[in-house]
């Protein structure tokens, strides 16, 4: 796809094991610490035609011959599975996700169509986006209902649904660090000028593709919930601290008067 933004390559280390990686429009994280392995967790796998990218950076933080562990997804667009596939082929590993998630990872069911009525020209462009299913049943595992995650110990799983039946969000108590998908965004999704700067301001999913607005904010809630130290989004820079905190809350508290549109279907 030819929209990008001006971050698109860039990779933030958040955390010495933590690393955010912008794909055009949409982040992905490495997990794992470099000083320690050559291995690591891939969370979401980015856009379709850009698994030489990932590769590529994936090697320049672990060295060559790094090994994936596995993969994780909040969910399954089409922005955050672009490079699966590809990315299956180089490494032969397991791919987990939400039970409801599924019927979008297993060629049974493609997403409802986008609502290009929301304010935004992105919006109006959402129509050509893709919305179709993959078939990954061969390496996908689902998540049990407890929350852990196999590959990593250390965090646990939320079910944020709303902008998908399910989506999941990422958390590790210890240092509060939250990897919420599209849980909420850190840009306005919607505006193309927002996207291609990446001008930084806390809001919902994006409403194009948000299928749930009830659930999409009891899900915020449950995040504020965790006042979390560190918020990586799938898309925007990734916020931290009293900023974080301040416009968490803000959202939660205002979900309904800022984030659900009007002419939502």
């Amino acid at each position: 796809m030819p929209l990008t933004s001006v971050t698109s390559g860039m990779g933030i280390e958040v955390l010495p094991d933590v690393f955010c990686l912008s794909d055009q429009i949409v982040n992905l994280c490495f997990i794992g610490d470099p000083r320690e392995t050559n291995e690591f967790v891939m969370i979401d796998a980015g856009m379709p035609g850009s698994s030489e990218f990932i590769i590529n950076e994936a090697e320049k933080r672990f060295g060559e011959g790094c090994r994936l562990n596995s993969i994780i997804l909040t969910h399954g667009h089409f922005d955050h599975v672009g490079a699966l596939p590809d990315l299956l082929y180089k490494w032969d590993v397991p791919v987990y996700a939400h039970p409801l998630e599924a019927p979008y990872l297993t060629g049974k069911s493609d997403y409802p169509p986008p609502n290009p009525e929301v304010k935004g020209l992105v919006a109006k462009m959402s129509p050509k986006f893709p919305r179709h299913s993959i078939d990954i049943s061969s390496h996908l595992k689902l998540l049990g209902e407890d929350g852990s995650l196999p590959s990593l110990p250390d965090w646990r799983y939320i079910h944020t649904p709303g902008h998908t039946p399910g989506h999941i969000s990422l958390y590790r108590e210890h240092d509060q660090v939250l990897v919420v998908g599209d849980a909420f965004t850190l840009v306005e999704q919607e505006s193309l000028y927002d996207v291609m700067t990446q001008k930084q301001e806390m809001h919902g999913p994006p409403a194009y593709f948000t299928i749930d607005w009830q659930d999409a904010w009891e899900s915020v809630k449950k995040l504020d919930a965790l006042a979390p130290s560190i918020a990586i989004s799938g898309h925007g820079l990734p916020m931290a601290n009293d900023e974080l905190r301040t416009e968490l809350r803000n959202l939660a508290l205002h979900f309904d008067q800022t984030e659900i549109p009007e002419n939502r279907k």
